[in-house]
């Protein structure tokens, strides 16, 4: 019990620590579409990861590690969100930004709550919510993508999001809530992701570079799986596997998502080549 509200006081002295003027990577000072839908694609999953975070040290499981992975991405979180600031007066995503600047101010202050059952109920609503919000944001973003590189790097964030969320509901399942509707939840998570990874392995227009970054991501996958499924059977828990494998499957989905980011630079400078030649 000391362990974890030490944790939750380091952790409420980081969140209130001031990151509005961070300065962003220096990939962010000129933005491009692919870095645009990169910053949406990773406030979707953060908003996830973050819920799945709070609730792992809630619980004491690697309590320390989740409690600095947690203030740190609070501020990716801000960094990502402030990169995207100039849609906020473009018609089509102006509403979804608003919307997700006003639910943002509330889960930031939520995730310095101490876990309870009631904040629990807090967190995972307004996760779901910026979840649903980041996602109409990164749709609107990459609907103006004119290669299929565009479409492939925001299924593999969602994808990314998908694995958070599947870590979420499983460690909500270990805090007590294994309702029909909890546990259908996990299953339709599941499907969604396998469903998903499929068709990016299968997408004609994987390079080298990304068929082997999915190859890695499809190992870390029947992992993560693995140790999800073991809910089922009787006298198994391992949360600890989940805690685990799904940080790793994270670092796997984001070399895939480089590869497609970078795929898409590449188009976008072919393209523009190709433009001052015939010019």
């Amino acid at each position: 019990m000391m362990k974890n509200t030490l944790a939750f006081a380091l952790l409420s002295a980081a969140l209130t620590l001031p990151v509005a003027h961070a300065a962003p990577p220096v990939e962010m000072q000129t933005p491009t579409l692919t870095q645009d839908i990169t910053s949406a694609g990773r406030l979707r999953l953060q908003s996830q990861r973050l819920a799945k975070l709070w609730l792992q040290a809630g619980l004491g499981i690697h309590a320390g590690a989740a409690t600095g992975q947690l203030a740190r991405g609070v501020a990716h979180f801000e960094v990502n969100l402030a990169s995207l600031a100039r849609y906020e007066k473009k018609e089509g995503t102006q509403q979804p930004l608003q919307r997700i600047n006003e639910l943002w101010i509330a889960y930031r202050i939520a995730l310095s709550l101490p876990y309870n059952e009631s904040n629990l109920k807090t967190v995972s609503y307004l996760a779901d919510d910026l979840t649903q919000a980041s996602g109409k944001l990164t749709m609107k973003i990459e609907a103006n993508a004119n290669t299929g590189s565009g479409r492939l790097l925001d299924l593999s964030l969602r994808q990314n999001m998908l694995a958070q969320r599947l870590a979420r509901l499983y460690l909500m399942a270990q805090a007590g809530d294994r309702s029909h509707g909890r546990l259908v939840d996990i299953d339709q998570t599941k499907k969604e992701f396998a469903t998903a990874l499929a068709e990016l392995v299968e997408s004609r227009e994987n390079t080298l570079a990304s068929r082997e970054a999915l190859e890695l991501a499809r190992m870390q996958w029947m992992f993560f799986e693995l140790a999800i499924s073991e809910m089922s059977n009787k006298g198994v828990s391992r949360p600890q596997h989940v805690a685990t494998a799904s940080e790793r499957i994270l670092e796997t989905l984001d070399a895939v998502s480089a590869q497609y980011g970078s795929a898409g630079a590449d188009a976008r400078f072919a393209a523009a080549s190709a433009n001052t030649r015939h010019n």
